[in-house]
């Protein structure tokens, strides 16, 4: 009976700088390497070789190595070493279809491949038998009470049973019964709390003195109680009621002004208001009105009113004291012209015949508002600010502006600039430039005249 050799592991490694970084036993895995993160050794990017490419490939049990037409190293196949070339040379190793040569390996072969950034290299190894690691002594083994914190632990286990007793102890005691209340027999607990029952108000003696002198007052204040003439009767029925109130009316206020008689015998009003009157004398259009009392003629003989009485007998100052001197003069001030800040038309400085430097200006012009809000916002603060601010930028292909700066600046204002930097990059140009354009653009600031 033939024995079964168990089979030997590959070792891969890689040497940088003379020592081994890396190293990898495998028995049925191929080996890959490349910048991707799920090859067998991840290596910096390079030109010369792809993100993953398969070096030791695992077919049928057995290893193949995997080398292209520039791959440079050397393999040992048991009698003598031969490096790549006369491998693709001599034909050792099969061309592939993707222009890749593959050398099936034997257990004894080793070798080692030269990359531009480290070296490969690979050979064969006994497996180990099975059981062959060495057992770790009893106070390295890992068990669950070592790993645990003991005052944690201890501390926890304490608060559960005292948790636990709580509630039995709660559980065990009867529930107490409540009676019965009735409704009437509920406190008024709201009531004293929205409206808080006062102090009562202690009684102050009063002095004899001032009781004796209050009772004269109060015999003198005494309510005095109007007598109705007996001759004044209700009328006997609505229609002389109404009668006696419209004759009422018409005698008082304004109504017997306008039912006045002039001296023509026609209304006081229509003498006024008419083209024969002509206004010259009020007094005598208005002099069926004296007898009612509510407007007087005034005494000098002038048109205006004197002393109108009312049918309660008020008196009022006269139109012809209160009389005016006219307008006069008045001092509104002296006119003073308004500032309205300026920011000066220029001309762009492009560096591209794509872009034309007038169709630029005339954007940059129909844009210049949100420039002069950057610029008025700082002149509140400092109203003489002014001076001229160079900025450079790239224009984008997608007509964006993009590395915005400030070349130069005379203003003196950091807010200024840093605002037409943040305005210029949201603006959306009306240009698609096949590479980026230098563009300069100055901007002359002045507070006005």
């Amino acid at each position: 009976m033939a024995l079964q050799t168990r089979p030997k592991l590959l070792r891969v490694g890689v040497i940088q700088d003379g020592r081994i970084v890396e190293e990898h036993h495998l028995l049925h895995d191929s080996v890959t390497i490349g910048e991707d993160a799920r090859n067998t050794i991840v290596l910096p990017p390079s030109e010369a070789r792809p993100s993953r490419f398969k070096v030791l490939e695992n077919r049928g049990q057995q290893f193949h190595l995997i080398i292209d037409e520039h791959m440079q190293g050397r393999v040992n196949l048991g009698s003598s070493d031969v490096d790549f070339d006369a491998l693709r040379a001599q034909g050792l190793a099969t061309r592939r279809a993707d222009d890749t040569f593959d050398l099936p390996l034997q257990e004894s072969a080793r070798g080692k491949v030269e990359l531009p950034d480290a070296t490969l290299f690979f050979h064969f190894i006994p497996a180990p038998a099975e059981g062959s690691k060495p057992p770790l002594p009893p106070e390295l083994k890992a068990s669950p009470w070592r790993t645990v914190d003991r005052l944690f632990f201890g501390i926890l286990l304490s608060m559960l049973v005292l948790y636990v007793l709580s509630v039995a102890l709660i559980v065990a005691q009867p529930a107490p019964v409540e009676a019965e209340v009735e409704l009437d027999q509920l406190e008024d607990r709201f009531v004293r709390a929205i409206i808080p029952q006062q102090p009562a108000k202690k009684e102050e003696p009063q002095e004899k003195g001032s009781t004796e002198e209050k009772k004269p007052e109060e015999e003198k204040t005494a309510p005095k109680k109007t007598s109705t003439p007996a001759s004044t009767s209700a009328p006997v029925n609505s229609a002389e009621r109404r009668q006696q109130m419209e004759a009422k009316v018409a005698s008082t206020g304004i109504l017997k002004l306008l039912g006045g008689k002039g001296p023509g015998g026609g209304d006081a009003i229509a003498d006024v208001l008419g083209s024969a009157g002509s206004g010259a004398n009020v007094a005598e259009a208005l002099a069926g009105a004296q007898s009612g009392g509510a407007l007087a003629v005034g005494a000098g003989g002038g048109n205006g009113i004197a002393n109108p009485q009312g049918d309660t007998g008020g008196k009022v100052a006269g139109i012809g004291a209160t009389q005016t001197s006219g307008a006069g003069a008045v001092n509104t001030g002296q006119k003073q012209a308004v500032k309205v800040p300026q920011v000066a038309d220029a001309v762009p400085e492009v560096d591209s015949s794509e872009v034309s430097p007038k169709d630029l200006a005339r954007f940059i012009q129909r844009m210049k508002a949100s420039i002069q809000r950057c610029y008025e916002k700082e002149l509140k603060r400092d109203p003489t600010l002014k001076g001229r601010v160079m900025v450079r930028f790239n224009l984008k292909p997608d007509g964006r502006a993009g590395n915005v700066e400030v070349d130069e600046s005379t203003l003196r204002s950091e807010g200024v600039s840093s605002c037409i930097i943040t305005t210029i990059r949201g603006w959306k140009f009306p240009f698609q430039p096949s590479d980026d354009v230098p563009v300069s653009y100055p901007f002359i600031f002045s507070p006005g005249e």
